[in-house]
């Protein structure tokens, strides 16, 4: 097992190197991205020979905006979530009082946003002071922090940040509305994951105008692509597909935990787009599942753990099964 496969998720082309079937059908269950993606983005027309147009990105923040449930002027459009953390990181910097931290478990590079961040385990990040930056729901184990403990968390002198990357899946668990200009609260979401176009490259900084104005100031005129503006905007509007995806999620989770509890596996979190199983045998079954072309996600820090993603359909699902089944 090597860096490539513990570092993040859809390392496809190492997989295919290591284990030999270049040619092979595989199945990419490894990063937690909707595999039912919205089905219109080849139907989009996109002007690559201009600039984007300031009113274009602003008709984008604000079709997020009402899917967010906020104003469209607290929602800064990024080219992809992470961008939009390490910006933000940088403007904040070492809160007073207490410095920076993190909460783990978390995405693997929530510990380079803010400069000397601290890892805090989830139980003892209420009692931290200073800025405090938190995936909601959580990776990789899909836990959901809920409102009350939000506000636990929030009674600091430093900013609260909330990477809300898979918050579409339930909007009730978004902090998002909350964020005003007399409030240390800044939400990050990503297009990618829900609507199953991690290539589009789009996420949102929702937060107060201070920020904000920091915030464009450094993205200058054109801060995304035109082809994230269109592709976004018509899928943020899209509200027939969002609703039949909300409720097709959580139905897909139940088949994926249901065919894991068949082979004795015991799933874990709340977040429908992936899974966690905790298994002694966690480095053994990532491998013999690569060796039938099934790329899962394992842990350096933690080789007990391995994520799995939705499978795309029932024949997917099916291999993963078969593959399961075979050791």
């Amino acid at each position: 097992m090597t860096a490539d496969w513990t570092w993040h998720g859809g390392a496809l082309d190492a997989a295919k190197r290591r284990f030999g079937q270049r040619d092979a059908d595989w199945i990419d269950l490894s990063t937690g991205i909707n595999p039912a993606a919205w089905p219109g983005a080849d139907d989009v027309a996109i002007d690559w020979r201009r600039l984007p147009e300031s009113g274009a990105i602003a008709a984008l923040e604000a079709a997020a905006a009402d899917v967010f449930g906020v104003d469209a002027q607290r929602v800064c459009a990024v080219p992809g979530t992470e961008i939009g953390l390490r910006l933000v990181g940088r403007m904040i910097g070492d809160a007073p009082g207490g410095g920076a931290h993190h909460m783990i478990p978390c995405y693997r590079t929530h510990g380079e946003m803010m400069p000397h961040s601290i890892a805090v385990p989830r139980d003892e990040a209420a009692a931290t002071e200073g800025s405090l930056l938190l995936a909601n729901p959580t990776n990789p184990d899909g836990h959901v922090t809920t409102a009350d403990e939000m506000r636990r968390l929030g009674a600091r002198d430093g900013w609260l940040m909330i990477d809300e990357a898979f918050a579409d899946t339930d909007p009730a668990i978004s902090m998002a509305p909350q964020v005003a200009d007399d409030r240390r609260l800044i939400v990050f979401r990503s297009f990618g994951k829900f609507f199953g176009l991690a290539g589009v490259r789009l996420g949102f900084v929702i937060a107060p105008g201070a920020i904000l104005d920091g915030l464009r100031a450094m993205l200058g005129a054109w801060p995304v692509s035109s082809g994230a503006i269109a592709i976004g905007t018509a899928a943020y509007r899209d509200s027939g597909w969002i609703a039949a995806m909300r409720a097709a999620l959580p139905r897909e989770a139940a088949g994926l935990d249901a065919l894991l509890a068949r082979h004795g596996h015991v799933a874990i979190g709340r977040c429908p787009l992936f899974r966690l199983i905790e298994t002694p045998h966690a480095a053994a079954l990532f491998d013999r599942l690569a060796h039938s072309a099934i790329l899962t996600r394992p842990f350096a820090e933690r080789p007990d753990w391995l994520r799995i993603g939705l499978p795309a359909d029932a024949a997917a699902a099916a291999r993963l099964d078969a593959a399961l089944a075979d050791g």
